[in-house]
């Protein structure tokens, strides 16, 4: 069972860095060039520096970008820059947004979670990961030894137990709030009430939890809790057996999964007309026009299909777009094809475009890796900029097929989620010492 801590994070001094919202940042897998940048220069103890240090010109083994990372959060630290809790806390967090013209409120709750192997308890993955990100956080974390930002799980409470412990515990309190750069409020209050800690951990305890963002940073702390234990530095209460965690319930009425639209190259000069003679039967095909701008109209068709699934195919040889939706033949078609896999996972868009459509019926299981964007505003400025042979809008994956795939011991194929926004760093670091 997923094990819930209280801890004393580290927090940002005000006296001393004046308003939060300066030293905060994004997690180091969304923060551009352009935006580590920003942060850079929007103040000198910006919690990019931790997080993402940029590498500069002569970088060695003695001095790089992990080094002077490390050497921040010391720094900092001793001139009082960041501070422990004055007691173990968890903390509750809130994050208000907009998206689409609506408003949404995600709310949930930081803690450290107890690590565990995935496959040896009750924490469960969705995605496969990189090897490359996940060496890049491990040279940080052994170097710094802290968590500088969350991975972000889920955790089924139907009757809404642990956010009603909260609101209790939080009902009188005035929040800390930080507006990030793209407008999103949060708002975060320390728990240091022992009852209502206790409460929270227990109601927790017998849940599963799903890892929605955050699995290299996962597979990372569980490498470095290795590491500890094979220094001999081990015990049962070393802080290197917990990661910090932020835990939304699954039925968070603010909980939204953005779709990862597909932009492929490399793979040559496909026409509607081609993409038809491939995928009809499979799929009931549709031509809708050519015109890239034609694109928010063919998501409109995608997103409300009655299909089990449907995509919007680009095909920039001829400025066309094509709607596919997925036929009772294309379903036992599917599951011919994926009998290494589950039923659930052969019910998913993402993986019936990337089993059945790109490996089987398109012939592109070679095919270099996509590229990726969440919007159609997004997806119609990179066809601008790039010349990409095949867009693909696809569907988002909901949270009910997240939890019945990674319940089956499964994962989607990489890139299939986006949960937006992204929860903060800086708000709160968990150290590993």
């Amino acid at each position: 069972m997923p094990e819930i801590q209280a801890f004393r994070g580290i927090r940002y001094n005000l006296g001393h860095v004046g308003t939060l919202s300066d030293v905060v940042a994004p997690p180091y897998d969304v923060i551009t060039p352009e935006l580590q940048d920003a942060l850079y220069q929007k103040h000198p103890c910006n919690v990019v520096r931790l997080e993402l240090n940029r590498p500069e010109p002569g970088d060695d083994e003695a001095n790089n970008a992990y080094i002077r990372a490390g050497r921040f959060y010391k720094t900092w630290l001793a001139q009082g820059v960041l501070m422990p809790e004055t007691a173990p806390a968890i903390y509750a967090y809130h994050q208000e947004f907009e998206l689409q013209g609506r408003r949404y409120l995600r709310r949930g709750f930081m803690a450290r979670m107890r690590l565990e192997r995935f496959g040896q308890g009750r924490v469960f993955p969705h995605e496969h990961t990189f090897r490359s990100p996940k060496i890049d956080r491990l040279m940080l974390m052994a170097v710094a030894k802290a968590n500088f930002s969350q991975i972000f799980v889920l955790y089924p409470d139907p009757q809404g137990e642990v956010e009603a412990v909260l609101d209790r515990a939080i009902a009188e309190s005035t929040p800390i709030q930080v507006v990030d750069h793209l407008g999103v409020v949060h708002r975060m209050w320390p728990i240091t009430d022992v009852p209502t800690i206790t409460q929270v951990s227990s109601l927790m305890g017998p849940k599963p939890v799903f890892i929605a963002d955050g699995h290299h940073r996962y597979e990372t702390a569980c490498d470095y809790q290795d590491q500890i234990r094979d220094s001999g530095l081990w015990r049962p209460d070393h802080p290197a057996n917990f990661v910090l965690t932020y835990f939304v319930a699954m039925e968070d009425p603010g909980l939204v999964i953005l779709p990862t639209h597909r932009l492929l190259h490399g793979v040559g000069a496909w026409t509607a007309e081609m993409l038809r003679q491939r995928l009809e039967g499979p799929f009931a095909v549709r031509y809708l026009g050519q015109a890239l701008q034609l694109a928010n109209e063919v998501w409109e068709d995608v997103s409300t299909s009655a299909a089990p699934a449907a995509f919007g195919f680009y095909t920039s040889a001829d400025d066309s777009w094509t709607i596919a939706e997925l036929t009772p033949q294309g379903e036992r078609l599917m599951d011919q094809v994926s009998q290494d896999h589950h039923e659930p996972w052969r019910r998913v868009a993402v993986c019936i475009l990337h089993r059945l459509v790109l490996e089987t019926l398109l012939e592109l299981k070679e095919a270099p890796t996509p590229d990726y964007v969440h919007t159609v505003e997004d997806l119609v400025a990179a066809l601008g900029k790039k010349p990409y042979d095949i867009a693909v809008l696809v569907p988002p994956v909901q949270v009910e097929q997240l939890r019945d795939v990674s319940l089956m011991g499964e994962r989607f194929p990489q890139k299939s989620t986006y949960f937006f926004p992204k929860p903060l760093a800086g708000l709160v670091i968990n150290p590993l010492e």
